[in-house]
């Protein structure tokens, strides 16, 4: 029996360019479940919420041949255990042979993430091969003539901070600086971003009496100011995007080098020593990051540069392990169904057929979710990230003008315009 959802019943009101064109939603898609959909019935759930961009932490054959001639752009991932192998040129060659030019153009293919938090993960011993791995990769695209439509990157933990207040005060871990700047550098030269998993949920959890929660879910709140830079934010994520971009110009780093996020997202559900996995949080959290993105807003000491995220995640993977809000950053349950009431108001008495739940993925791929705040450490191949519009459209923000998550005044009346204007913008931007 098809499953009715409210953002379906929405898009039968829009234009049809409007509910086919690209979009700028992206989301982490784990596998770390013994109960989730195939990959079959993912691909069509991800158009009908008009999801246009996923990120996977391997490069499942199966997931891969799933997404070809959908039109999604995908990225795809090499786990931390296969870096040091991969800094071999014939390694790499084989790879990129094997799970990228088999599958492209038919499965659109825009990036390669090398790891997942290597430099704040306990296996140091392939610290040094990261950015090997990166090259060989690189040139084994190059030799492909693959290099201009496919990027290499890795992303990193937040943890490589050393301090991240106030955000201009920003530092990168001493120790850490000797391997970043090469990396830096290879990113500026091959025209990729840097890629940041953050969490402003962890920074909540771990200290709830003093950290605000409306700061962090981009609710209206006082703001803070950085009285260094006299930069007012309205939201804990931009303040950590922009002490990455402190630490990068502190470090002499490339001054065009463009920070986005890989990984952010929030659970909604948790053990009992964990403050705010709820659902209510998680809708609030999801929903206005993905009001302040459609919005194309940049960061207070990025403006101009509109903020690119990825959430996490696309399901609820039952077989991560840690504490159960591990086991919670889904929008969505293994069948296919909304992880919590996404706050989205549907024309009444109308339908229309989407993916029915059922099935069951394999497990494998993703791993330990890291990205905890500064000053804790994240490891495992895979960590958590998603952008989803169904948990962002057509919320009633029906507030008194005050300093927005985004650190504006906010206008209650404007969600759905901000939903069209995802949905048309035909521009396909990983």
């Amino acid at each position: 029996m098809a499953i009715l959802t409210p953002l379906t019943s929405l898009l039968l009101f829009l234009p049809l360019a409007v509910a086919t064109s690209s979009s700028l939603v992206g989301v982490n898609y784990g596998l770390l479940g013994n109960n989730l959909l195939f990959p079959d019935k993912v691909a069509p759930l991800l158009r009908s919420i008009n999801v246009g961009r996923i990120k996977l932490y391997g490069a499942e054959p199966s997931i891969l041949q799933a997404f070809s001639n959908t039109g999604i752009e995908l990225i795809i991932g090499l786990p931390d255990r296969c870096v040091p192998t991969i800094c071999d040129p014939n390694e790499a060659l084989t790879w990129i042979r094997s799970n990228i030019q088999h599958y492209v153009p038919a499965t659109k293919i825009v990036a390669i993430t090398v790891g997942n938090e290597v430099l704040t993960g306990n296996n140091t011993s392939i610290y040094q091969s990261l950015l090997p791995a990166m090259e060989s990769l690189h040139s084994a695209l190059v030799t492909l003539r693959l290099d201009h439509q496919i990027s290499v990157t890795t992303p990193h933990s937040v943890a490589i901070l050393a301090s991240s207040y106030p955000p201009s005060s920003g530092a990168f871990r001493p120790d850490l600086v000797p391997l970043l700047c090469p990396i830096f550098d290879f990113l500026s030269r091959t025209n990729s971003p840097l890629l940041i998993n953050a969490y402003p949920y962890f920074a909540y959890k771990s200290d709830p009496g003093n950290i605000s929660l409306d700061y962090v879910l981009f609710e209206p709140n006082p703001g803070v100011v950085d009285t260094k830079s006299g930069l007012k934010y309205g939201n804990m994520l931009h303040a950590q995007v922009d002490a990455v971009y402190a630490a990068i110009a502190a470090a002499k780093g490339p001054k065009g080098l463009e920070v986005r996020i890989s990984e952010t997202g929030w659970p909604s559900g948790g053990d009992a020593d964990e403050p705010g996995a709820t659902p209510e949080n998680a809708a609030k959290y999801n929903g206005n990051l993905m009001k302040l993105v459609g919005e194309e807003k940049g960061t207070p000491m990025k403006p101009g540069t509109p903020l690119r995220v990825y959430v996490f995640a696309l399901f609820n993977e039952n077989l991560k392990p840690g504490p159960a809000s591990e086991r919670n950053y889904g929008l969505f349950k293994p069948d296919g169904t909304p992880a919590y009431p996404l706050g989205i108001k549907s024309p009444p008495d109308n339908s229309t057929d989407s993916p029915s739940g059922g099935g069951h993925g394999g497990g494998g791929g993703g791993g330990g979710r890291g990205g905890g705040a500064p000053g804790g450490g994240g490891n495992g191949d895979a960590s958590s990230g998603y952008y989803d519009i169904s948990s962002a459209i057509v919320r009633e923000m029906e507030v008194a003008p005050a300093v927005d998550g985004g650190g504006g005044e906010r206008d209650g009346g404007d969600a759905l315009l901000v939903l069209i204007r995802i949905l048309t913008d035909g521009r396909a931007q990983w």
